[in-house]
C-alpha cells in the first residue's frame, strides 16, 4: 500500500485506525541464525556455578557440565564415561551410603569437603536426586554447589557472636570472668551448697597501695601488675574457683563447696603468697601484695548481694590491720597475714 507521502510500506495492517488511516507493524525478521536447543541447555548449565552431571545406573558419567573442571581438573569429555569411583577417589567410600540411597529411590542432600586441584579445599552441598521411571531407578541426578563463601561467613559469625559473649560476660583486660558470670555462678554455688550442707566462700581482694603504682608508673604499668596478679591468683585457687575482676584493682573470688573454715584460710594464704613474687614495674621492681576480706554461707549472708557486702567489709577491716593480709566477715574467727 502507498502511504500519504507516497512511499510504500509492507507489513500487516493494524485494526487501530488513526483518523482516516490505519497503522502498518513491519514484519519482525531475525537477522542472526538461531541456536539448536541442544546448545542452548549446554551453554547454560555450563553458566552454573555448580557440578551438574548425570550418572547411569552402572554409575557411569552420561553428562556432565564444565564446572568438574574447576572442582577436578577435569573437563566435560573428560569426566564423561567415568565411574563415580574413578572420578572421587577417596571421597568415593565416605560418599557411598549415600550413593546406595539414592540408586535405591531416596534424595539425599549432604555437606562435604571436597579437595581442589590447587591444594584448597571447597566446601560442599551435593544433592543425589534418582532418576525414576515407573518405580525403576535408571540413574540419579548430581548437583553440588560450592558453598564456602557461606561457610566463611558462618564461622565469621560464630566467632563474632562467641566473641560478644565473652565480652558480655568477661574483663576486658585480665580476660576474667565479670559480675555477670559471678553473680551467677555464686546463685549455682549456693543453690549448691544447701542441698548438700556446705559453705561458699567470698573473697574480697584487693591490691595494696596500686594507686601509688598507677600514679607513679602510669596507667599502662598499672595495667600489667593487674593483668600479673589476676594471672598468679588464678594459678594458687581450686580449679572449682572463680576469680573475677570487678573493676580497679578489686577482685573478687568465689570458693564452692568448702567443708570447713580452714580450707579458706588454705584458699586465703596461698593467694597472699602466690602474689608476692617481684615483677618489674617501670625501670624498677615491685614485690605486689594484696588484702582479702572473706564471708562465709550461710553465716555471713544467704544470698550474694549480702555476702559481697560483708566480705567488703572485711577486706577494709584487713587494710585497717596493716595490709597484705586476710580477714574474715565474721566476729571472733581469725585475722592473719602471712
Amino acid at each position: 500500500m502507498m502511504s500519504r507521502f507516497g512511499a510504500r510500506t509492507i507489513g500487516t495492517v493494524d485494526t487501530r485506525t488513526f483518523g482516516r488511516e490505519q497503522m502498518v507493524r513491519p514484519e519482525t525478521t531475525h537477522p542472526y541464525p538461531s541456536r539448536p536447543p541442544r546448545d542452548i541447555i549446554l551453554r547454560l548449565v555450563d553458566h552454573i556455578d555448580a557440578m551438574v552431571a548425570y550418572w547411569d545406573i552402572n554409575q557411569t558419567c552420561v553428562f556432565a557440565n564444565n564446572a568438574y573442571r574447576a572442582w577436578f581438573g577435569k573437563s566435560r569429555e573428560e569426566v564423561v564415561g567415568r565411574t563415580l569411583e574413578q572420578l572421587l577417589g577417596p571421597l568415593y567410600s565416605k560418599n557411598l551410603p549415600y550413593i546406595r540411597a539414592a540408586y535405591g529411590g531416596h534424595r539425599q542432600v549432604f555437606e562435604r569437603e571436597i579437595p581442589t586441584p590447587g591444594g584448597g579445599v571447597r566446601s560442599s552441598l551435593a544433592t543425589y536426586t534418582p532418576d525414576e521411571v515407573d518405580g525403576q531407578v535408571l540413574g540419579i541426578f548430581v548437583h553440588v554447589a560450592d558453598v564456602t563463601p557461606l561457610k566463611l561467613l558462618e564461622r565469621e559469625l560464630k566467632a563474632a557472636k562467641e566473641k560478644a559473649e565473652d565480652l558480655a560476660t568477661h574483663d576486658f583486660l585480665t580476660g576474667l570472668p565479670n559480675r555477670v558470670l559471678l553473680m551467677d555462678r555464686i546463685g549455682q554455688a549456693l543453690a549448691s551448697a544447701e542441698r548438700a550442707s556446705r559453705m561458699v566462700g567470698l573473697l574480697s581482694l584487693d591490691i595494696d597501695d596500686f594507686k601509688d603504682i598507677n600514679d607513679s608508673h602510669g596507667h599502662g604499668e598499672g595495667d600489667r601488675l593487674l593483668i600479673e596478679v589476676a594471672r598468679r591468683t588464678c594459678a594458687v585457687v581450686r580449679e572449682s574457683d572463680t576469680v573475677t575482676r570487678l573493676g580497679g584493682d578489686e577482685f573478687l573470688i568465689l570458693a564452692p563447696g568448702i567443708e570447713s573454715l580452714a580450707e579458706l584460710e588454705a584458699i586465703a594464704n596461698r593467694i597472699l603468697w602466690g602474689v608476692r613474687e617481684p615483677m618489674a614495674i617501670g625501670t624498677g621492681t615491685t614485690v605486689p601484695a594484696v588484702s582479702l576480706g572473706i564471708a562465709v554461707y550461710p553465716h555471713d549472708g544467704a544470698n550474694a548481694q549480702t555476702l559481697i557486702a560483708n566480705s567488703d567489709r572485711a577486706l577494709y577491716a584487713a587494710k585497717k590491720l596493716g595490709k597484705n593480709r586476710y580477714a574474715f566477715a565474721a566476729h571472733g574467727l581469725p585475722t592473719a597475714s602471712p
